[in-house]
């Protein structure tokens, strides 16, 4: 429940709750720097945490500007009653309406031991001048000081200074300040509101005492709503000077009902002028009707101005609610003058609420935002681990399966390229002959008959005709040779050298690595090409012409021919007779064969280079991942649990912690009837010991706060810390949840019947289904972490050592006997889950609590441990279904890529149900209606499936 709001009160517990608004800010600020600084390697920034300038000015508005009360109003006089009633004590001057043409300077209230006035100017200079306070001792202020006299006398300077008054007063402790806004602006209307609300936490008073509001008012209350962006302002009718009030009941629909009043002439005798009313009506009723006219058209005029709300049905102004990301306070309006101090310190604890809520959601998001990074940094990094070694792995068998291919062509299709050799011969052999016969020697001497003189120019003549021929002939069988291995080469180059080329992407970070995949695509495409490019003059070509010439059979002359074209087409004739397509195919394979070898080692070893500076990337990727888990993510979820505390303290105050009804290793839960309105609740109460425990329970927190609400997972409603828990030595953090019946644990001892148990495992595995459709794993499936309702259906709890897969460090956590094998090698996945909820299904199979004879059997745990890496697993009972028996035996496999998906888990349990269902016996018609909320559920589950 919450205490009578006090004025002096709310602004010390605001007090308090920006300076721990200050503590966390500070503290974020730090840390983001530690991670800034720490998240470096070879120049490149992994991480990075950022608190905006947006956010940090807005948190800082809250916490370094005072508490300002800030009154303005229609008259000075308005203005006056309403500082008098605030102070509760006559600090300002009797005024009236005499006064309201009068010009009254600005006026600021700050906390100091004595009471004391002194004109202050912008620039923090004071002025000298001889104040009438200055004259003898006095309780009000006098009237003259706060009055600007018109004339020659009154200066610039004297005109913009403030009074300022120093009284000490509760209201004033705590740093808090009063200020009273200056009438008669003699400059514009915004900067006058503007200087009122500089440098302050405004809590904004507008009081007026006419019936409606006037141009001036209008026009002030427009410019404040610029100035202030609508901050909501206290509203309040000032009674007339003179006036007492009477209390009565508006009409139904009136504004302001029920808390309306009258105002009525101190002059006036409300006895004796009862029969100067027309008609003779009741007095009262009639100045009631009369009130609520004005009181209509003030307060419709401030609806149109948006500081209101219409008023629907007769209703009060509706309050607008907290949203997720900004609270949005209201302003308030009064008509009971008397009340103005309760009202007032309720509407200084909503508004004040407001900016601590909205602070504390601002640096909250920043932390949010921060972990968010961390968590998919982690994805990724985690990611680049998996994939970057199966990459190389890819490279590396693609790379072979195309070298033994093209090593198997260059073998086995000798006899293809023998073909193509001597069909490529056959098909070009009339049109190269006739080509020689026309050709036109170089640089050879020939007489007119065609005779040569010396057998070096018959030697040159022969080597031209045989230069023209080969040289054909090689082109001819190349270009064969390129379609026949491209199309080959193609099917394989293509996938790899993608492969490769993502290796590089990944190795950004690494100008050397970079290198080295250039290296292999080079050597790739220079290797499985075979160099046998028609355009240019490559090895495989020159080679294929010298074996065409070493297969020319020379050709002795006894005397010098005749050099005429039949002499030229019989050289070109007998030397492509002489060609040999069986070596010269041997010849070409034989080629082929040295280069792909020399090419497959070289690939090999640019690769082994390749994968050795991945390899240490890798390291230093674990590494940072390894510090981002450890150090930088809890240190900012703790941070993320205070200030997401401190707005839900804030909002909805301590809970009330009543009979403890549970206890565990980390902490006590108690019962709670209502908090946040949600009802019943229950508080697990935890005491971290040290700054592990409060980073993993910060951990928790998060992930568990930020799960999206499902019916088969607690709901975690909010966060409190009691900071003066233990003495203030050693705070408590409040988790508060949802309160259920009992465990799992619980209701099978007491005798859960079967159907039930089956209904509940469906439950189990539809909420571990959804952790993990949030990249979460549980790690702790277990019988007490599985929550009944009134229907007994399961909701999955106490996410303590849930996380999302990307941050789990392979810490050995859990449950002993639901911990899967692979736990204690530190490298696991989500598949723990589908072995512990194996093993949770065995004692909902079995109907009792009692541990597995196989698992009672060892010693101790480390014992229970090495049995199950062994093997052990929990016996078969004689009373199991056999159906059942193979599911739980599927899910607790050794080799957890053998265990089922959940959703094929979640599919036979459902047949498993529907099968038991229709077995039950007429006599079981008592638990029909127990279950029929629980057939229903699972066939409509069936039905959405």
């Amino acid at each position: 429940m919450k205490m009578a709001a006090n004025l002096p009160n709310e602004l010390h517990k605001f007090c308090g709750h920006a300076q721990r608004l200050r503590q966390i800010l500070d503290e974020t600020k730090r840390c983001f720097e530690d991670i800034n600084n720490s998240g470096q390697f070879n120049g490149t920034q992994i991480v990075t945490a950022e608190l905006l300038k947006e956010e940090e000015s807005e948190v800082l508005s809250v916490i370094e500007k005072p508490q300002t009360i800030i009154v303005l109003g229609q008259t000075p006089y308005a203005k006056s009653r309403i500082v008098n009633e605030i102070f509760n004590k006559a600090i300002f001057p009797s005024l009236d309406e005499r006064d309201n043409d009068s010009k009254f300077r600005m006026v600021r209230f700050r906390r100091g031991d004595t009471l004391s006035v002194s004109l202050s100017l912008p620039d923090d200079y004071d002025l000298v001048d001889n104040l009438e306070a200055y004259n003898g001792p006095w309780n009000t202020i006098p009237k003259n000081d706060l009055e600007l006299l018109d004339g020659s006398s009154a200066d610039v300077a004297n005109g913009t200074a403030v009074l300022e008054v120093t009284i000490n007063h509760p209201l004033l402790r705590f740093g808090s300040q009063l200020v009273v806004s200056p009438s008669k602006y003699g400059d514009s209307v915004e900067a006058v509101l503007q200087k009122c609300v500089e440098n302050a936490t405004p809590l904004l008073v507008y009081g007026f005492v006419s019936d409606h509001l006037f141009d001036k008012d209008i026009n002030e209350l427009s410019e404040l709503g610029k100035v202030t962006n609508f901050r909501p302002v206290f509203f309040v009718r000032v009674p007339p000077p003179g006036s007492r009030t009477v209390d009565t009941d508006p009409p139904d629909g009136a504004p302001g009902s029920p808390t309306n009043q009258i105002r009525l002439s101190s002059s006036f005798d409300l006895q004796t002028s009862t029969s100067k009313w027309p008609g003779n009506k009741d007095l009262s009723q009639g100045f009631k009707s009369m009130s609520f006219v004005s009181s209509n058209l003030a307060y419709q005029q401030l609806c149109k101005l948006g500081y209101l709300s219409d008023i629907v049905a007769g209703k009060m102004p509706i309050r607008k609610s907290l949203t997720r990301d900004y609270y949005e306070g209201e302003s308030e309006y009064i008509e009971r003058f008397q009340e103005i101090n309760q009202k007032f310190a309720l509407f200084t604890r909503r508004t004040l609420q407001s900016y601590l809520i909205n602070a504390s959601t601002v640096l909250n998001q920043s932390h949010t935002r921060c972990l968010n990074m961390f968590i998919m940094s982690a994805f990724d990094m985690a990611r680049d681990m998996l994939i970057t070694p199966k990459k190389l792995d890819f490279a590396r068998e693609k790379e072979e399966e195309l070298y033994k291919s093209l090593l198997k062509m260059a073998v086995s299709k000798l006899d293809e390229i023998k073909s193509l050799i001597s069909e490529t011969i056959s098909k070009m052999k009339d049109e190269l002959v006739e080509e020689a016969g026309e050709y036109d020697f170089l640089s050879v001497d020939v007489d007119e008959n065609g005779q040569i003189q010396t057998s070096k120019s018959l030697k040159m003549c022969t080597g031209q005709i045989q230069e023209l021929v080969l040289s054909r002939l090689n082109h001819a069988v190349a270009g064969k040779l390129i379609s026949s291995i491209d199309i080959l080469r193609d099917s394989y180059t293509g996938t790899l050298t993608r492969c490769l080329e993502s290796l590089e992407c990944l190795d950004k970070e690494n100008p050397e690595g970079a290198k080295t995949t250039d290296a292999l695509k080079q050597i790739l495409n220079a290797a499985y090409q075979v160099e046998i490019t028609v355009r240019s003059s490559s090895s495989l070509i020159k080679v294929l012409l010298e074996r065409m010439k070493q297969m020319v059979q020379s050709m002795p002359w006894k005397t010098p021919p005749k050099i005429d074209i039949d002499w030229k087409k019989k050289v070109a004739a007998d030397m492509l007779g002489s060609l040999s397509e069986a070596r010269l195919a041997k010849s070409i394979s034989s080629q082929i064969k040295d280069r792909l070898n020399k090419s497959h080692e070289a690939f090999l070893s640019a690769l082994k280079q390749l994968e050795m500076k991945h390899t240490g990337r890798l390291d230093k990727i674990e590494e940072q991942r390894l510090k981002l888990r450890k150090v930088h993510a809890p240190k900012v979820a703790k941070l993320a649990l205070e200030s997401t505390s401190l707005k839900d303290v804030v909002l909805y105050g301590m809970p009330q912690m009543g009979r403890e009804v549970g206890r565990g290793q980390y902490g006590v839960v108690y019962a709670c009837d209502t908090w946040a309105g949600h009802s019943p609740c229950a508080i697990k109460s935890v005491v971290p010991p040290d700054d592990k425990h409060w980073n993993d329970l910060a951990l928790e927190f998060f992930y568990t706060k930020n799960i999206q609400e499902h019916e088969r997972i607690v709901s975690l409603h909010g966060s409190v810390i009691d900071y003066m828990y233990g003495g203030g030595m050693s705070p408590a953090v409040l988790l508060v949840m949802d309160r259920l019946q009992r465990d799992l644990y619980t209701a099978i001892k007491q005798g859960l019947d079967w159907i039930s148990r089956l209904q509940i495992a469906i439950d189990v595995v539809e909420g571990i289904r959804f952790l993990h459709s949030q990249g979460l794993v549980h790690r702790d499936i277990k019988l007490k972490n599985v929550l009944l309702d009134r229907d007994n259906r399961g909701k999955i709890t106490d996410l303590g050592f849930c996380k999302p897969e990307a941050m789990m460090s392979g810490s050995i956590v859990g449950t002993p006997i639901h911990m899967a094998p692979e736990l204690f090698t530190g490298r696991y996945d989500n598949s723990v889950d589908v072995y512990a909820f194996g093993i949770l299904f065995w004692y909902i199979c079995a109907g009792h609590v009692r541990l597995p004879t196989a698992f009672e059997q060892c010693a101790n745990k480390d014992h229970l441990w090495q049995s199950v890496k062994k093997g052990l697993r929990p016996e078969k009972l004689a009373t199991f279904d056999e159906e059942c028996a193979n599911l739980m035996q599927q899910c607790w496999e050794r080799d957890s890529t053998k265990r089922p998906y959940l959703g094929d888990v979640e599919t036979q349990l459902l047949s498993i149900f529907e099968r038991f269902y229709k077995k039950k016996s007429p006599a079981n018609t008592k638990q029909e209606k127990s279950h029929k909320s629980s057939r229903n559920i699972a066939r409509h589950t069936r039905e959405n499936r």
